[in-house]
């Protein structure tokens, strides 16, 4: 498939805006003026707010898996296995982000249940809770493989990407969110960590994006 320097392009700014579109899917699950507690939030917020957050989940997934595009042009001068490899891994995460997020309506709208109803919210979200985790565990071997495989090629150099993109593959923001977590309060700390998995990948294909930028080698491109 060719591929020039225009939907090189194109594909890291899908990704950006993936990150953005389902970060605003986030605010719209956890923001509040008045309340600094998640499952409050959600069950407090309005309809709308809750089916409008679920559509976002379906629009991210396309736009970051579209943006993936970048990251496997950049790994071109890797072996094929490897390249194939990184595809796997990054399409699976990406599609699973808009899963996860998805299934976080399930969440919600027992909260809203629970708040209508007087009911104990932490005990009604329970279920929908275990069930999002679930979801997680599959995905966090896959999130370990592709760490591994990015983070060696690139610092190898067996990739068109510069060495310090590294920094901001996800692993690394990934390990410090628990470093983060007792430094925010109040509503810097929902809009943060709420949407905090949606804010590192903003990073990372903004990082790709400027590496990728002016790539010029049609070699590498067209292959």
């Amino acid at each position: 498939m060719k591929i020039n320097q225009f939907w090189l392009r194109i594909m890291g700014l899908s990704g950006i805006l993936g990150g953005i579109v389902l970060f605003v899917g986030d605010m719209l699950f956890y923001y509040d003026l008045e309340s600094t507690s998640y499952l409050l939030n959600m069950g407090n917020a309005s309809d709308f707010r809750i089916i409008a957050s679920g559509v976002t989940a379906l629009l991210a997934a396309w736009l970051y898996t579209f943006g993936i595009g970048q990251v496997y042009v950049a790994f071109k001068p890797s072996k094929r296995i490897i390249r194939n490899s990184v595809l796997f891994c990054l399409a699976s995460i990406m599609i699973s982000y808009g899963v996860i997020h998805g299934a976080y309506v399930a969440i919600a709208t027992t909260a809203k249940l629970a708040v209508e109803n007087n009911l104990d919210i932490e005990v009604s979200t329970d279920l929908a809770y275990r069930a999002n985790q679930a979801l997680r565990y599959l995905v966090y071997p896959i999130f370990a493989i592709l760490s591994i495989l990015f983070i060696y090629q690139v610092w190898m150099r067996k990739t068109l990407y510069p060495r310090w993109i590294v920094f901001f593959f996800p692993t690394l923001p990934f390990i410090l969110q628990g470093f983060l977590d007792p430094f925010l309060t109040g509503n810097l700390r929902i809009i943060i960590l709420g949407g905090y998995l949606n804010l590192i990948m903003i990073v990372f294909f903004t990082a790709s994006t400027i590496a990728m930028w002016n790539k010029e080698d049609e070699s590498l491109l067209d292959k």
